[in-house]
């Protein structure tokens, strides 16, 4: 049950036995059906879950009811509201699963907990935070700088295995166009091949 996420620790850094041992104890793992909400708008996230297996994405409406998809994650990447579970505040975003998952999860005390216990896991979290900046940098210089057609072509070549395991209404919504102007772009792709 732990093999994946001590695969992704040891990137990050090194632990003893003990410490990795007291790890595990503050994780609690969660099976969860496709369509399952893990957050919803309103309450104060109090996890930060690493998916074992499944695929989660996170979005928020806006006050007319459009939906915006900020991110989808797989296998070996965790998912969290960061705003919130950090501050301890209510969320304006959903974490709704895509398909059956498992999740690792560690709730907001235990994360401090673990952070008093074994510091060198304030570096792996800090790294986590940063990559997490640098994606969403790079994602909002795509939608300002990138046509609907370049942003699309970004995403299928970065992330194929989401592409394969994503309703494209969703994808759209995530590249900010329309489920009707993707299928435009991906006809037009189609013509050009």
């Amino acid at each position: 049950m732990y093999e994946q996420i001590d695969q992704f620790v040891d990137k990050c850094i090194q632990l003893t036995d003990e410490e990795r041992e007291y790890f595990h104890s503050l994780l609690k793992f969660r099976r969860v059906r496709k369509r399952t909400y893990l957050l919803q708008e309103g309450e104060v996230c109090d996890f930060e879950a690493f998916i074992v297996k499944g695929l989660v994405r996170t979005y928020f409406l806006s006050d007319d009811g459009t939906e915006t998809i900020l991110s989808f994650a797989v296998e070996n990447w965790w998912v969290s509201d960061l705003y919130s579970f950090t501050e301890q505040k209510p969320t304006n975003m959903f974490i709704e699963t895509l398909e059956d998952s498992e999740l690792l999860l560690i709730d907001y005390k235990s994360k401090q907990q673990l952070f008093e216990q074994v510091p060198q896991f304030e570096t792996m979290f800090r790294l986590l935070v940063q990559r997490s900046l640098f994606a969403l940098q790079r994602r909002f210089h795509s939608l300002v700088s990138q046509t609907a057609e370049q942003r699309y072509i970004a995403f299928t070549e970065k992330y194929p295995e989401i592409v394969q395991r994503v309703p494209q209404n969703q994808i759209a919504r995530y590249l900010g166009v329309s489920p009707e102007f993707l299928s435009k772009v991906r006809g037009a792709m189609h013509k050009k091949k």
